[in-house]
């Protein structure tokens, strides 16, 4: 397997679209429904689109990405196996993500920003796919395109957990330590995971 790392541009939306419509939690993950927008999305943006939710949550949330797709807010890049997207990461400048009653991003990461910093928020790997590497080569682009984008910093937001499990959207402490990041805070269950550039 060749792992092939993209960024989400506005020609990758149809298969952002069908990697969330069909692979990202075809194994009845619960994270799933989800098209990973919430985190550019303000509480009242949330309430309203679940209050649409009626019989078909999924479609409504998809809707929801579709036209968040269609103006370039949500951020990120997806793995890609020949043709077959097979991973997705959810990473963009911390201060385009909106603050919500979610804290993709905690709140105190916000107020010990160290300069511009690029906050990763989520991955999501097709179940076939994971454990062989594609959450660490999209970390690893992240890591090389905040560099040549001038960042001073990356960050991920890793809950403590005593175990591993399969559906931890936010990545482990050790796929981010295995990449250099070290814990600049803790809040409750999540580490602040840093890493200088």
């Amino acid at each position: 397997m060749k792992i092939t790392i993209k960024p989400l541009t506005a020609e990758l939306a149809p298969v952002y679209l069908d990697f969330f419509d069909n692979k990202a939690f075809s194994d009845g993950n619960p994270n799933g429904p989800c098209y990973c927008n919430v985190p550019i999305m303000d509480n009242a943006s949330v309430r309203q689109m679940a209050s649409e939710f009626g019989s078909d949550a999924k479609g409504t949330i998809r809707g929801y990405a579709e036209k968040q797709l269609a103006e370039g807010k949500i951020f990120g890049y997806f793995a890609f196996d020949g043709n077959t997207a097979i991973g997705w990461c959810n990473a963009g400048n911390m201060d385009d993500y909106i603050i919500n009653d979610y804290q993709f991003i905690p709140d105190i990461a916000r107020r010990n920003a160290c300069g511009k910093t690029m906050s990763v928020v989520c991955f999501a790997i097709a179940p076939e796919y994971c454990g062989k590497g594609v959450a660490t080569a999209l970390l690893e682009r992240v890591i090389a395109d905040a560099r040549a984008g001038g960042y001073a910093a990356v960050e991920g937001y890793a809950n403590v957990l005593e175990e591993p499990v399969y559906n931890d959207f936010k990545g482990p402490v050790r796929l981010y330590e295995k990449a250099g990041f070290s814990q600049a805070t803790r809040v409750s269950d999540v580490l602040v995971m840093r890493k200088m550039l």
